[in-house]
């Protein structure tokens, strides 16, 4: 595969172009503001640490890969504003943004990631000016990074899902996911480029409908065939057969396999379990967490009741307590494999997640 993504025997040529979720344009941060699809594309602009946090918290910019690019170059926004005149200063930025950026969300561990490794960077500087640049170059680093993934996932899993056409998937795990063709959707992609079969089964995601809005929308952007079911539905179109297998993304993945990902992907994976369907999980490398041995501890956001209660300015819902947590944790034993950058790991996961972290793949942390 050569560096845009091409075979060069015409195979897999990955004419589905990314959708310019997170870019470093004309000196700036800018991004496609998801809060606004699929009526309309709008394109922010940021230029402070407040309005990076705000982003990431109000999901304008999400999905795990594309929070890891933003907060890498939130950082330089961050230096910019911040403008230290001395390395120490410098260093005291570093530290209050590893917190401010790094603090914004606490499920993804691409988050924190980044900003890391970006500081790190930054500290190898001689001074001001070449701190700022070094850290612009670990965040373009960081997005040429995610790019080159999605396409490795793209590859592994066009092989791992060669005999299946329809394929259910819950919350949005592609091109507005990431800087790439996404990871869920990397192999959709690949299929549908490749001319096999290939029909995707989108569940809406409540309450926030990240599969209603986002992926069903970039799907038919692309052209590939997707039908929208309400969530309820997911566990009538498993246990009727019509699903040949379910992929999902990761925010984080403990070393046993263990993984925390959208709300409700926990009763797919036990469904699909049941029922003897393949339960893939698909990322990058970044997204496993060499400091957490299982789930157990790995934290839950809990989000807003008025995502539960409202749609938009109007409320749907009773005004009652809600309990809205963003994201569930699903047992390695429901799933069946993990589709990464680095190939795909299989039961048993301590030993094949922890082979491929020593190892480093091609796309490591």
């Amino acid at each position: 595969m050569n560096e845009n993504g091409s075979h060069s025997n015409g195979a897999l040529k990955y004419v589905v172009p990314p959708l310019e979720t997170v870019e470093w344009r004309n000196g700036g941060l800018e991004i496609l503001d998801q809060t606004w699809l699929p009526l309309w594309r709008e394109v922010r602009r940021i230029t402070s640490v407040e309005a990076a946090v705000d982003a990431l918290q109000r999901l304008v910019v999400r999905g795990a890969p594309a929070i890891g690019v933003f907060a890498g170059f939130a950082m330089v926004v961050g230096f910019d504003e911040a403008a230290p005149r001395s390395p120490a200063e410098a260093e005291d930025v570093l530290m209050r943004l590893e917190d401010e950026i790094g603090n914004a969300r606490r499920t993804a561990i691409s988050l924190r990631w980044a900003v890391s490794r970006v500081a790190a960077a930054a500290r190898r500087g001689n001074d001001v000016a070449g701190m700022r640049a070094a850290a612009l170059a670990e965040a373009s680093a960081i997005q040429a990074q995610d790019r080159a993934s999605c396409r490795r996932i793209a590859k592994h899993g066009l092989v791992e899902l060669a005999g299946v056409s329809r394929i259910l998937t819950h919350c949005n795990a592609g091109r507005l996911a990431s800087t790439g063709i996404g990871t869920a959707l990397a192999p959709i992609y690949a299929k549908f480029e490749a001319g096999q079969t290939v029909e995707v089964v989108s569940c809406e995601t409540r309450p926030l409908f990240q599969g209603g809005r986002l992926t069903a929308w970039e799907l038919g952007e692309a052209g590939v065939p997707v039908t929208l079911i309400i969530d309820g539905a997911a566990g009538a179109a498993i246990s009727t057969g019509i699903i040949e297998a379910v992929i999902v993304g990761c925010d984080r993945v403990a070393m046993n396999g263990d993984t925390v990902n959208k709300i409700g992907t926990c009763g797919l994976a036990v469904c699909a379990y049941d029922e003897g369907i393949p339960f893939y999980v698909a990322g990058p490398l970044s997204s496993f967490d060499p400091d957490s041995p299982d789930g157990e501890e790995m934290p839950i956001e809990h989000r807003d009741d008025d995502e539960v209660l409202r749609i938009g300015v109007s409320q749907v819902n009773a005004d009652v307590s809600v309990w809205n947590p963003a994201f569930d944790m699903t047992t390695a034993k429901y799933i069946t494999a993990f589709i990464t950058d680095a190939g795909v790991l299989r039961p048993p996961f301590r030993d094949s997640i922890a082979a491929a972290l020593a190892a480093g793949g091609d796309a490591a942390p």
